[in-house]
């Protein structure tokens, strides 16, 4: 009984309603775009010291899902800091200086082992024991 000219959105007698159908998909859609987005967002730290070989790389994914889990922004906010600065390696030297001394202290024993073979004992010198004395000191 209704007229015609009704305008399109209004749904017609059969109970299809087309818009809140294209409506309902645009929804959808929508909402899964944004949620992409959200991640994509929220991974960006990640991403970017998984991309650089960043040494803090564990730290800021650490941060990233503390964000994301309490819902405080400040721990992405610190990922973000952290996956931009390039913190300075320590480890690699300190690891070569590590070695160094380890092979100067296999290089001692070596040392003793010829003074403890037996044989005739070597003459110490008369200030040998006062620079004993002073080395202990």
């Amino acid at each position: 009984m209704a007229p015609h000219h009704l305008p399109f959105y209004l749904a017609p007698g059969s109970g299809v309603d087309t818009l809140m159908v294209v409506m309902g998909i645009f929804l959808i859609g929508t909402v899964l775009w944004v949620g992409t987005l959200y991640w994509k967002l929220h991974s960006l730290p990640e991403r970017m010291a998984h991309k650089s070989q960043k040494l803090q790389f564990e730290f800021v994914a650490v941060l990233g899902l503390i964000s994301l889990f309490t819902h405080m922004h400040i721990f992405w906010v610190a990922g973000l800091l952290l996956a931009m600065i390039d913190l300075p390696d320590f480890g690699t030297p300190l690891r070569s200086i590590a070695g160094s001394v380890e092979k100067i202290a296999d290089a001692t024993p070596s040392d003793q082992d010829e003074v403890a073979q037996p044989g005739p004992p070597a003459p110490e010198k008369p200030g040998a024991a006062k620079e004993k004395e002073r080395s202990h000191v």
